[in-house]
């Protein structure tokens, strides 16, 4: 079948590290092929494989076919394919124009918009027309999830590597990316989807494919593997799912960290968050949630200092943060942490990670090189990163590696209060569950860091002591977690608790 994506023994090497150990898969046209495992397992390098992007040093052996034509591609990380210096709607018309370039001059304008029109409802981006006037760094990672997705539909191609399409979406969006997902493969595409969200790959998915250390372990339809997996990593998988994760709770103490009347903006934008009061006290779980584009970063990034175009207060321990970091001293810095949901850009790709880890404590805190690299690598070793990886540069990490040492270099600024945008995002179960209860027994341990939980992981959201839900740029509800997801009085939260129950993802 001239269609089908074809990988026979493929084995691939970076950096003398072996990623892929004759890797064999077959992905059909009309069908959703999903590839699953651990962070590291090797599914990003599979997709990798299949566009053609290997890294320069790589050595490969085995084959690969895929159809003529281009390849969509949906990376974990979105902003990474996305042009910094070119608003939304620039990078989709671009695309759109060279496919009507046939067309009468006279009609191409319209052709045009109307193929951006409909790759944006397709991809469900909400609130479109104001979108497209944005810069990409000026949309949440979920609004960037789905305009790269947008690119992919524009291109029109015959098989789509989707890597983590869902990441970074609320409950809601993500049931209507992967009913488009559904809708390519219904269309004759090839769908490769690398996910670690098995709630997903279950509903979705015609043919599950099991990685681990860079081999294929299992493969077969969803309802055979989940009633009857014969491998121990991919039962170690599906127990996890299954798995509750909550923790001890530390009874919270003075208010730390409070915003009183934020309202935020973008250069030439309507507000995107308006009159927001919160308050995190010391010790306590807060998470942040609602749709993708709500507000929840925006907010979380105006009480970190990487927002400073609000208007309102933001005040730690009774006294007035400035706006912005780089009026921020040492001591107020470390004080407020921020650990972003792409974390490959976060990091400098030319350096060691347990240099940038270490790095911190120096910069921050005044700690000695030496003693900080000690602290840096048991911080490490918790979030089951081992010496012999961190030590290597970014890009021989995964990105849920890159995740869990992102955290780590946070934390060990000994943070007041640490913020949390979508960190479980892109992990494999097992993983998420490890960084959350490292979390939770940070947040109970005395001097622990209170906790924003920017998230639209229900496991995250019912750990938290509150629940703060935005919609629409507005806090529309917030008070104890319990509360707000077993009786919500707001028709979104509701929304958004059915939600949760209907896939299966809530924790009662």
């Amino acid at each position: 079948m001239t269609d089908a994506v074809r990988v026979r023994a493929l084995r691939v090497s970076i950096g003398g590290r072996t990623v892929l150990d004759g890797v064999d898969l077959t992905a059909l046209p009309g069908r959703v092929t999903a590839l699953v495992g651990p962070s590291g397992s090797g599914k990003t390098t599979t997709g990798r494989a299949l566009l053609g992007e290997l890294p320069p040093d790589a050595r490969v052996s085995g084959e690969v076919r895929v159809p003529r034509g281009p390849v969509g591609y949906v990376p974990q990380h979105p902003a990474s394919v996305l042009n910094p210096a070119r608003r939304a709607g620039a990078l989709l018309r671009d695309i759109a124009r060279r496919q009507v370039r046939d067309l009468p001059r006279a009609r191409r304008r319209a052709a045009v918009d109307e193929r951006v029109r409909a790759a944006l409802a397709a991809a469900q981006l909400p609130d479109a027309t104001s979108a497209l006037s944005r810069y990409p760094h000026q949309l949440s990672g979920g609004q960037q999830q789905r305009l790269v997705l947008a690119q992919a539909l524009l291109l029109g191609t015959r098989v789509v590597v989707a890597d983590e399409p869902t990441t970074g979406l609320d409950v809601l969006i993500k049931q209507r990316v992967a009913g488009e997902l559904a809708a390519l493969a219904r269309q004759g595409i090839a769908v490769v989807l690398l996910s670690h969200d098995l709630a997903v790959v279950r509903a979705l998915a015609d043919e599950v494919v099991v990685l681990r250390a860079g081999r294929v372990v299992e493969s077969g339809p969803p309802d055979e593997l989940w009633a009857r997996p014969r491998h121990p990593g991919t039962r170690e998988l599906l127990d996890a799912e299954r798995a509750e994760t909550r923790g001890a709770r530390a009874e919270p103490g003075p208010v730390v960290l409070r915003a009183h009347g934020l309202t935020a903006y973008h250069r030439g934008a309507p507000p995107v968050l308006r009159d927001a009061d919160l308050e995190v006290r010391a010790g306590e779980r807060l998470a942040l949630v609602g749709r993708s584009g709500s507000g929840k970063t925006t907010l979380a990034r105006c009480l970190s200092g990487l927002h400073s175009r609000y208007g309102g207060t933001v005040t730690l321990d009774g006294r007035p943060l400035p706006p912005s970091v780089r009026h921020r001293d040492r001591e107020r810095l470390a004080a407020v942490q921020y650990v972003f949901q792409d974390a490959r850009a976060a990091f400098d790709e030319h350096r060691p990670v347990l240099d940038q880890v270490a790095r911190t404590a120096v910069r921050l805190r005044g700690t000695a090189p030496e003693r900080a690299r000690e602290e840096a690598l048991e911080l490490l070793a918790r979030a089951g990163l081992p010496e012999t990886l961190v030590r290597r540069r970014p890009g021989a990490l995964s990105g849920g590696e890159l995740q869990r040492a992102a955290l780590a270099r946070a934390l060990l600024a000994r943070p007041r209060v640490l913020l949390c945008d979508e960190i479980t995002s892109g992990l494999d179960a097992p993983t998420r569950r490890r960084v959350l209860r490292l979390l939770t027994d940070l947040a109970a341990g005395p001097g622990g860091p209170a906790l924003v939980l920017i998230t639209h992981d229900p496991d995250a959201a019912w750990l938290a002591d509150r629940i703060a839900v935005l919609d629409g740029g507005t806090i529309v509800e917030q008070g104890p977690a319990a509360r707000v997801l077993a009786a919500p009085a707001h028709p979104f939260t509701r929304a958004l608790a059915d939600a949760y129950a209907s896939t299966g993802e809530g924790r009662g």
